[in-house]
């Protein structure tokens, strides 16, 4: 995920309206990852924009919500693709699944993104697809080396170590998933 020093710095002029949407997006996503706090004057002023630009793009905050939640998933699924290039040139060996996961794991804004998405879809059903991108491309990427249910099986555990890292901060090391993820998908500790 970028910073935000680093996404201000890419910012189109204030008369661009793409750009403009786009930094109050980018704002109310960078508030529901720090905080979850989220208000039309919290977002203008990240945005270091006008307040009724923000009531201007989107008639209301829930409007905003899921367009910030939006904008999170589609970071966490590009997050995922790579993810999904680095285990497939691997051949699906549960040694690189894990240190790919310890490094997602190890990126607190990830975790928070993660945790934004489902806390936010609990509340709100019509959420529910964004927070689950993440968790069925996973059980997609995951089934081309197990069957589906043992898929499902481990992205139940990586929401789970994903859930440990937000309230320890720190990610389960990289030995600990390595035997977890062995562990479900049946192969022996010798053949690991």
């Amino acid at each position: 995920m970028s910073n935000p020093e680093e996404r201000a710095s890419t910012q189109k002029s204030p008369r661009d309206p793409e750009a403009r949407r786009g930094a109050i997006v980018q704002a109310a996503a960078d508030l529901l990852v720090e905080s979850g706090d989220l208000t039309h004057r919290l977002v203008a002023a990240r945005a270091q924009i006008p307040l009724g630009s923000t009531t201007y793009y989107f008639a209301s905050l829930d409007e905003l919500r899921a367009a910030a939640l939006e904008h999170l998933a589609n970071e966490l699924v590009t997050e995922l693709a790579q993810m999904q290039q680095e285990l497939a040139a691997a051949d699906g060996d549960p040694a690189v699944l894990a240190g790919l996961l310890h490094d997602y794991l190890s990126d607190a804004d990830q975790v928070r993104a993660d945790a934004a998405l489902y806390s936010n879809a609990a509340h709100d059903p019509a959420l529910r697809r964004l927070a689950l991108r993440w968790f069925d491309g996973f059980v997609e990427m995951v089934s081309q080396w197990t069957d589906p249910v043992t898929a499902r099986n481990i992205a139940v555990f990586v929401d789970g170590a994903s859930l440990h890292a937000l309230l320890t901060g720190t990610p389960l090391d990289r030995s600990a998933l390595t035997s977890a993820l062995t562990a479900l998908l049946g192969i022996r500790n010798e053949d690991a």
